[in-house]
Formats: C-alpha cells, structure tokens, sequence
C-alpha cells in the first residue's frame, strides 16, 4: 500500500511569485490608475495578450488579462486563456483572482478531486501567469488605447 505525502505550500516561495508578477505587472501596464486603459501586446500576426484595467482604488487594482488569437472567433470562450488579476499597491503583490472560469483558487487541493485541479493549482496558474508577463515583455510589440477617464481613489 502506497502512501502519497501530503501537499504543503511554499508560503515564502508562493510570495515570491506574487512579487515578481506585480512587478512585471507594473513594467507591462503605462499608467495603473487609468480605468478602462487597455494594451495588447501583439507577439505575432496571429497572438496578443490583452491588458485591461478594470478597477483602482487607493490601495489594489483589477486588471483583466487575455490571450487574443487569429482562432479566437472559430473557438469556444472555453479555450480563450483569460484571467483577472488583482494588485496590491501596498503590499507590492499580485493575486491570480479569477483564471480559466475557475474563481477563488485555493492555495492547496486534496488531490484527487472532482474538478482534478492539481494539489498547487494556485501555484501553477501563478506560474502560468509569469511566463505570459515575460512574454509580452520580452516579444511583445504594444499599443495603447485609453477609453475612459482617471479614477478618483
């Protein structure tokens, strides 16, 4: 009979991580207190990812995050990468709030389960997330459309 160890999360590393995605964040987006700002990033003629912020208050804000493709219009939104991001100005942090119609991602999931979500999904999509950051950073070309006014916080 095979025991399988319990999963613990890495606190200080899971830390990390949220650090390093607000920073990157913060590179990718011109102006966060700018509601209603977007910038795509376009990696190809075919792949952009989608910035978007959605909400600023004094201490966190909400931005959107999608991945826009050439196959976007023949596809479910099921297979459209998005997530929604929220950052914590104070903390200098960020928080993967809502990613692939998943909400409210637990640090840790008994594994199995019956959405078969990995025992460090939150770790996982927060990785996930970081690699896209560097993405855009690193071979994406930018624009920036602004369709609202300055929030008030």
């Amino acid at each position: 009979m095979t025991f399988f160890k319990k999963y613990r999360p890495n606190l200080v590393s899971l830390m990390q991580l949220s650090e390093a995605n607000y920073m990157l964040m913060l590179k990718l987006l011109a102006d966060k207190r700018v509601v209603g700002e977007v910038r795509e990033f376009f990696i190809n003629e075919h792949l952009s990812y989608q910035l978007t912020v959605q909400e600023v208050t004094t201490y966190t804000s909400m931005v959107s995050f999608m991945q826009v493709s050439d196959f976007a219009s023949s596809v479910s939104h099921h297979f459209q990468p998005h997530m929604q991001i929220r950052l914590y100005h104070d903390a200098r942090m960020s928080e993967v709030i809502h990613s692939q119609h998943m909400h409210r991602i637990k640090p840790r999931y008994d594994y199995p389960n019956k959405r078969m979500h990995l025992p460090d999904e939150k770790r996982q999509i927060m990785l996930f997330l970081k690699e896209w950051l560097q993405i855009c950073l690193s071979q994406g070309k930018t624009t920036l459309h602004q369709t609202s006014q300055i929030s008030k916080s």
